[in-house]
């Protein structure tokens, strides 16, 4: 089971330099609902095609979207083993939600100091 970072998605969706493997689509894939929030923004900041727009909404499909619920969020009011952005806070506050309900997930993505975070919170790396 995968926890997809919007970076990865965001790689993705735009065709950057840096993609994720094929093999990551064919995993189960978990996201908090704020990734929804993320890649809309994004899509609308760039004036996307219809075209691209159903890319963005087939990508959020595809992925099973974990609510913010009053426990993440009270999860991502304590610290972090380094220093994260809020987005982020939210972000690893529900992969570990999910590693402390017993799910074995391993988090994608491109963002260093996520990376960190999440290593120091003894969660696995997905490399992508």
């Amino acid at each position: 089971m995968i926890y997809l970072d919007s970076s990865v998605a965001l790689a993705q969706l735009f065709g950057e330099d840096r993609r994720p493997p094929a093999r990551l689509w064919e995993e189960p894939l978990f996201s908090s609902r704020l990734l929804e929030y993320e890649l809309w923004n994004r899509a609308h900041a760039r004036k996307l095609t219809r075209h691209q727009q159903e890319e963005v909404a087939a990508l959020v499909d595809q992925v099973s979207l974990v609510e913010l619920s009053p426990t993440v969020l009270a999860r991502a009011l304590q610290p972090f083993p380094s220093p994260v952005r809020t987005l982020d806070a939210l972000h690893l506050a529900t992969l570990d939600f999910l590693h402390r309900n017993g799910r074995p997930v391993r988090l994608a993505s491109y963002d260093a100091r996520m990376n960190a975070a999440a290593s120091r919170m003894k969660l696995e790396l997905y490399a992508c």
